[in-house]
């Protein structure tokens, strides 16, 4: 392969990349038209961090556990935000964005399948409904997980990755840095991104105005 051949490959790559970046961000402000219920009054306060991207990781969280083969995952468990769901594949739609659920499946969460698998060294990406039509949806209370705080996914492979929550954010889209969140936040890590709406909602335009980033990293298996 000639110098040439390989700075077009890297570039081929760099704007491949940016596509994607530029679809989930899309995906962030048409994740949901539905406007919010009324307030949850059982979900207690925010426990999350609610700060801006580029807040230091926590400390003093279990050591990472080496990156498995590629599985796909079929179940996530998060108990603490009341989550037990089924995980299905999901591409971009036609706007370049990652397609979301149907809002007629609230209990649903997405997978963007072409990306990381959940386990494999990289971030996987996981996006679902905060809202449904009638009501809270499958991440309605993704905002008050902490650092610490567990994520399982059942895999294809008979294995459940057991990863550890380091980070939660509300990033509001005036101040999206697509990488810091969807990139992965240590390399050679596998790590797991759980996203949905968050912030306020605007009713003139149908849409929140944030995002909730939950980032967490594979810290033990179970076969």
């Amino acid at each position: 392969m000639t110098a040439r051949s390989r700075v077009a490959g890297r570039l081929a790559i760099a704007a491949a990349w940016a596509v994607l970046l530029s679809g989930l961000w899309l995906w962030g402000r048409e994740i949901t038209s539905v406007p919010p219920p009324a307030p949850d009054r059982g979900t207690g306060p925010v426990r999350g961090d609610v700060a801006a991207v580029g807040r230091p990781l926590g400390a003093g969280l279990p050591a990472a556990h080496r990156p498995l083969a590629p599985a796909r995952p079929e179940r996530v468990d998060v108990p603490l935000a009341g989550v037990l769901a089924p995980v299905v594949p999901r591409g971009l739609d036609g706007a370049g964005a990652v397609a979301a659920p149907p809002l007629d499946q609230p209990g649903t969460v997405a997978w963007y399948g072409t990306g990381t698998a959940p386990g494999a060294a990289g971030a996987a990406l996981f996006v679902g409904h905060a809202d449904g039509r009638s009501g809270p949806a499958v991440f309605h209370r993704l905002r008050t997980l902490v650092p610490g705080d567990a994520v399982r996914v059942v895999r294809s492979d008979g294995t459940v990755a057991g990863f550890t929550v380091e980070d939660v954010r509300i990033v509001d889209r005036d101040h999206f840095d697509a990488a810091q969140v969807y990139g992965p936040h240590r390399d050679g890590r596998a790590e797991l991104r759980l996203i949905t709406c968050g912030g306020k909602f605007d009713r003139a335009s149908g849409t929140y105005r944030a995002n909730v980033v939950v980032s967490a990293y594979l810290t033990h298996v179970q076969r």
